[in-house]
């Protein structure tokens, strides 16, 4: 059952996430920002693991998982190449926690009841209506790629946070767990090394550190997930996580430029309604 604490938790690892992505939408070179971040990340992740243990019996979890996230991070960069933090973002979000509560459904017999359903699904609302808003500023920008691999890396994301679900109650041990599935972060910035050899990180040492900050930050954002995972519902938890959009449409407002309308207001008030109900429930 998630506590207030738990949700004060879940709920600031969502302004986490959504800073990490902001850092990394602003970079330069995405592709270059997101292989520092995944060194960064990784690093820490055997460290963690040098602390906690390797995650033995979650192995198989713990190898699916980083396949998984190898998928999302090569999507995220191709998503964030064409399009805002604003309209991206929130549809890359949008289409995991109802395909998460799904699969906690189907795989670990987490039904929600009507209020939860509720909350999820004016999460899920309130996130698209955000994305429509954005896209409505420039009708014609969110279509074919962008689109797509905003679609296919929400996707990712519920293929992922359910494997990890199950993964960390498996292990037994959020933090071991949480440092074996960033440990393989570091594939990522290899196969960028060789695909494009010396200038893979040619980077500048202020976007250098840009990007080492949202690793931290990005590792950070999860493991608190991964920890309120352990013990609660993936549906509930993942519910929670995507108020993150909120924090994007307003980080993009503040530091991208990005147009804040009245309408991604209301939406961002009813993905708030949601989280409510879903907090509620739990």
């Amino acid at each position: 059952m998630l506590t207030p604490f738990a949700i004060a938790l879940v709920l600031s690892a969502a302004l986490l996430h959504a800073s990490w992505n902001a850092l990394l939408r602003g970079g330069a070179d995405r592709a270059q920002s997101m292989s520092i971040m995944c060194i960064i990340a990784g690093l820490t992740g055997f460290a963690m693991m040098a602390v906690a243990g390797l995650p033995v019996s979650a192995a198989n979890y713990v190898v699916v998982s980083g396949l998984l996230h190898l998928c999302y991070n090569t999507l995220l960069v191709r998503m964030y190449r064409s399009g805002d933090l604003g309209e991206t973002y929130p549809i890359a979000r949008g289409t995991s926690p109802a395909l998460i509560a799904l699969g906690g459904s189907v795989f670990a017999g987490e039904w929600m009841g009507p209020l939860g359903i509720v909350g999820v699904g004016l999460v899920c609302a309130g996130i698209f209506t955000l994305a429509a808003a954005r896209a409505g500023d420039s009708p014609f920008r969110l279509r074919g790629k962008s689109l797509t691999a905003a679609l296919a890396t929400g996707v990712s994301i519920a293929a992922y946070s359910v494997v990890d679900g199950l993964g960390v109650r498996a292990s037994g041990n959020w933090v071991a767990y949480t440092g074996g599935i960033f440990a393989l972060e570091l594939a990522m910035p290899l196969l960028y090394l060789a695909w494009q050899g010396r200038t893979a990180f040619a980077i500048s040492p202020a976007e250098a550190a840009k990007a080492a900050s949202g690793g931290l930050i990005s590792l950070a954002a999860y493991g608190v997930i991964i920890w309120a995972m352990q013990g609660n519902a993936m549906g509930a938890v993942s519910a929670l996580r995507e108020t993150s959009v909120v924090f994007a449409a307003l980080l993009g407002a503040i530091f991208l430029n990005e147009r804040l309308t009245g309408l991604r207001l209301a939406a961002c008030c009813v993905i708030a309604a949601g989280a409510a109900c879903v907090g509620w429930r739990v």
